[in-house]
């Protein structure tokens, strides 16, 4: 069925309360300064270097053990 003319305004003004309630709502979000995302960047840099460092360490005696074990 065809959707009537008072079924589309009442989306199209459902879809604009919910546009200005998410503007409103982003206004009050307290977002983080450039040096702090720089500080947080790095922090996430320097950590996944450490994991993967780690995760290749263990992998390399793992490999060398195995190979020492099975000949």
């Amino acid at each position: 069925m065809a959707k009537t003319t008072t079924e589309k305004l009442s989306k199209l003004t459902s879809l604009k309360n919910f546009i200005r309630e998410a503007k409103a709502e982003l206004k009050k979000v307290t977002w983080p300064t450039r040096k702090q995302i720089w500080y947080w960047t790095l922090v996430v840099i320097v950590f996944t270097l450490c994991v993967s460092l780690y995760l290749g360490l263990i992998d390399f005696l793992l490999a060398w053990l195995f190979s020492a074990l099975l000949g």
